[in-house]
């Protein structure tokens, strides 16, 4: 029998349902902070960091310096992973950044990918995965959890002191879909921005909570979405080049079934198995990004002027999107804070004449 949890969907003062929109950009020390205040003041409803040791800085102590400037956006992972931290040590992260944002901690975890790789590691198995999620809300919620025979617990924090962190699971293959369905508050595909690859998830994730036994009001579900919102639709495309091999690597990890996969992405996905580039990954230098033509980046992603995207993401939303994290793409390759920083200039037409529209859309009673 699945657990079952309460999740709070996003309301507004009139009652009425709010699709969710975030961005997802790594941290970088003395950046992340005033570029969380402007995503906030520009309408984002959350700002996700990797945690990528090797790739970025950490994610933590930069997600509280932004809880600091910020009042209301929503702060988290995205995401994090069983394999690099203790589950531990990331629940009394979460605990304390939850802490110092009042209530805006939300935990979104992966199996793990460049985080593991760069210190030679594999990714997690589902088992770890599920253990590590579960765990994570038990420590939170003061309680306590088996750790091979030794009773382990936050000794700081008594049950109810800290409010409860959603697990928001992100999940690209059909094993993880279904445990995401199982023990998540929050489902986000990683499947990249074609509309039958979404639906593709969807409908393995409804087949699943057909059968868990659990409430789906209480599972918000959603995507990281590969998204360029600009004027020329050629420069959206280049700039939406990294992010769109990145995710094509999601599907193409080495243990990855490729055979459910449609055509205009199983034969890259299965190169990615052996010529991914990890040494350049997240970056625009990486070897492995001359398999993606702009053919197929239109197809991955959704890049162009404001009423393309309104268009294109309006049809992934009418699937059944109750949040979306925007993965986009920066005019700067370095240094790192001025590239994560051409993240946040890139959203600003989309925060100003697309999601406005997509906002009042999709607000309903």
């Amino acid at each position: 029998m699945a657990m079952r949890f309460t999740l709070e969907k996003t309301f507004t003062s009139a009652g009425e349902f709010m699709i969710e929109i975030g961005v997802v950009n790594e941290p970088s020390a003395g950046f992340t902070a005033p570029n969380a205040k402007r995503l906030e003041d520009m309408g984002f409803d959350y700002l996700l960091t990797p945690d990528t040791q090797n790739l970025s800085s950490d994610p933590y102590g930069q997600l509280s310096l932004a809880a600091a400037a910020t009042k209301t956006i929503k702060l988290g992972t995205g995401v994090t992973n069983p394999i690099t931290r203790d589950v531990a040590v990331t629940a009394s992260a979460l605990a304390t950044l939850q802490i110092e944002s009042h209530g805006r901690a939300i935990c979104g975890i992966g199996r793990g990918d460049s985080s593991a790789a760069h210190i030679g590691k594999k990714q997690a198995t589902g088992e770890q995965l599920a253990f590590y999620a579960n765990s994570i809300r038990t420590y939170i919620a003061g309680g306590t959890v088996d750790r091979d025979g030794t009773e382990s617990a936050m000794r700081w924090i008594k049950p109810g002191d800290v409010p409860p962190v959603p697990i928001d699971i992100a999940c690209t293959g059909p094993k993880t879909i279904e445990l995401a369905a199982d023990v998540a508050d929050r489902v986000s595909f990683a499947v990249g921005s074609a509309p039958e690859r979404l639906q593709w998830a969807m409908d393995i994730f409804n087949a699943r909570m057909a059968v868990n036994g659990r409430d789906r009001s209480s599972v918000n579900v959603g995507a990281y979405i590969n998204l360029v919102c600009d004027p020329d639709e050629q420069r959206a495309v280049n700039l939406a080049r990294m992010v769109t091999g990145m995710v094509s690597h999601f599907a193409g990890m080495k243990a990855s079934p490729t055979e459910h996969l449609p055509e205009q992405i199983k034969g890259i996905a299965e190169k990615m198995k052996s010529d991914y580039d990890m040494k350049h990954h997240a970056q625009d230098a990486g070897s492995h990004l001359s398999m993606i033509d702009d053919e197929f980046v239109r197809w991955m992603a959704i890049c162009g002027p404001v009423d393309l995207c309104v268009e294109k993401l309006s049809k992934l939303i009418d699937m059944g999107l109750e949040h979306v994290y925007l993965l986009g793409g920066s005019p700067y390759a370095e240094p790192h804070g001025k590239r994560i920083t051409g993240v946040v200039d890139m959203s600003e037409l989309f925060a100003a004449e697309a999601m406005p529209q997509i906002k009042k859309a999709y607000a309903h009673i």
